[in-house]
């Protein structure tokens, strides 16, 4: 398993927004969408606001490869599953990094449905 390099984990970590889009089977790129991203320490996260049905979230279910754009990096990643034990405090990153954001967006990446499809970002 690869751990971020501290100056990528602050880039991606403080970024309001992500590109991400998961590899097709064949190894090319589906088209990147654009998502929120929260860091709990030394880990960053992503969820579907629109649960198992986003198209983004299904490719990632296909092939868990993808690369994701930040604050200026290009990142190739994989997409791992999250220990539900994680789920609070990865609802307490969220909330804190969008508390700007108008609630009823950010409710929606709090969800029970949102929550079953967080996708902790390793880089390859």
């Amino acid at each position: 398993m690869t751990a971020w390099a501290q100056a990528d984990l602050d880039t991606i970590g403080d970024a309001k927004e992500i590109e991400i889009a998961a590899l097709r089977p064949d190894g090319t790129l589906r088209k990147p969408v654009i998502i929120w991203i929260a860091r709990a320490e030394d880990d960053v996260y992503v969820r579907s606001a629109y649960g198992r049905t986003a198209a983004w979230y299904r490719g990632t279910q296909t092939r868990p490869e993808g690369r994701i754009k930040a604050g200026g990096l290009s990142r190739d990643v994989t997409f791992a599953p999250v220990d539900p034990v994680l789920h609070d405090a990865i609802d307490a990153a969220f909330r804190s990094k969008y508390h700007r954001q108008p609630a009823q967006y950010v409710n929606m990446v709090l969800t029970e449905d949102a929550r079953s499809t967080t996708l902790r970002l390793r880089p390859l």
